[in-house]
């Protein structure tokens, strides 16, 4: 068996980017050349590791075997090529997933601060609900994520790195905000704008204050946090989120800010998947993020 590194190569551009046609061009290669290697690799490990639907690869469970195992050797190759390097910094693009309020409120400034202490530029940054950041995650088209809640994935390892509370907002004029505290009482009955199934604010909601609650009603869903709190602002209804997220709406007067009745607070977390294989700059970021747990974004 003479399994390449460009075979290799080509198979784990497949799975990130799902077609022939778009390996190809990541790769600056010929879509016939992409579709030869991957034919000779299926060919040498007698099985194949997509199935072909219309256009598009789906891994099948051979390919999802082969993943980890390809990405490990893939990394430990460029780790080869530095290992006599004069430069001794860090090397590899790090590929970061963040869930809606830690995408807009913490990566920025922790990698802008990763990024001065380690002298490191190649970082690309995908912000979605967390549901898709942990399937991302799965399939590692990513290599560490940042989420607001702990996930139970059997394949990823959830690490706690920093915290958060959560708030209730209103609209300027809705009759709780003139109230200085609320009892649960209070937020019977009432209509909430909430993010989408898969955001963490949402399941924070879900588990901590609507258990409490007899009667609730869902009047409006949505799925980025901006259109949350205009809809909160609008009158559509109450909003549960972050308070980093709500600050800046809050003190420029879009929306009030309503003592809960209870404490919401929830940690944050940064996701590995438990087979990736840690490169030197995969290490010090998780280092950094977990030494960065005691002070906190600027």
């Amino acid at each position: 068996m003479h399994i390449s590194l460009k075979q290799l190569n080509v198979f784990h551009a497949i799975t990130q980017h799902k077609t022939l046609t778009a390996a190809a061009e990541q790769l600056c290669l010929s879509k016939a050349a992409i579709s030869m290697a991957l034919a000779e690799l299926e060919k040498q490990l007698s099985h194949p590791l997509f199935d072909r639907v219309n256009n598009r690869l789906i891994l099948n469970q051979e390919g999802q075997q082969l993943l980890p195992l390809a990405d490990e050797l893939l990394n430990r190759a460029l780790q080869i090529t530095h290992l006599f390097s004069d430069n001794p910094a860090l090397y590899g693009k790090l590929r970061l997933g963040s869930s809606d309020t830690i995408g807009n409120h913490i990566s920025p400034y922790l990698l802008s601060q990763f990024r001065q202490q380690h002298q490191h530029l190649s970082q690309s940054l995908f912000i979605s609900n967390s549901a898709t950041i942990c399937q991302k995650l799965v399939d590692f088209e990513l290599d560490i994520a940042l989420i607001e809640s702990q996930t139970h994935h059997p394949d990823l390892i959830s690490i706690p790195f920093s915290h958060d509370e959560m708030c209730i907002i209103s609209a300027i004029d809705h009759p709780l905000a003139k109230q200085k505290t609320l009892t649960i009482t209070d937020l019977e009955h009432s209509d909430w704008v909430l993010r989408e199934p898969g955001s963490g604010s949402r399941e924070v909601f879900i588990n901590t204050l609507a258990p409490k609650l007899n009667h609730w009603q869902l009047a409006f869903e949505i799925n980025t946090t901006e259109a949350l709190i205009s809809s909160v602002s609008a009158g559509l209804g109450l909003g549960c989120l972050s308070t980093l997220a709500a600050q800046y709406a809050i003190k420029s007067g879009r929306v009030s800010q309503l003592t809960p009745p209870i404490s919401m607070p929830r940690r944050f977390w940064f996701l590995i998947h438990k087979d990736k294989y840690q490169n030197p700059l995969l290490k010090s970021f998780m280092a950094f993020c977990q030494q960065w747990q005691a002070t906190g974004p600027n």
